[in-house]
């Protein structure tokens, strides 16, 4: 079964300067994990939304996840947040189910 790690990412003083250090830094880093199937965010739209980006990664499985996180690239992605997340963040994981 699929396992999602879903990060909801907090509201940051500076807009530009998250979305730049998110886009150039930060989704490079985190698309190099190993083992990671899909990748995809989403900047939620309206009238200040609760989150200000929300990024969704899917990997086969729990084992597959945990490697990838304990690897490199993964103690390299997570140490990265203190770069740009000052606001804070949520991070939400576990098995994915298909409704659809």
């Amino acid at each position: 079964m699929a396992f999602q790690l879903i990060v909801l990412y907090n509201h940051p003083e500076s807009v530009e300067d998250f979305d730049k250090h998110y886009d150039g830094t930060h989704a490079p880093l985190a698309a190099r994990l190993p083992g990671l199937r899909s990748y995809t965010t989403l900047r939620p739209a309206g009238d200040r939304p609760p989150y200000h980006l929300v990024a969704v990664l899917t990997f086969d499985d729990e084992a597959a996840f945990g490697a990838a996180m304990a690897g490199e690239e993964g103690q390299a992605t997570a140490a990265d947040l203190a770069n740009f997340a000052g606001a804070g963040v949520e991070m939400l994981m576990g098995p994915a189910g298909t409704i659809v």
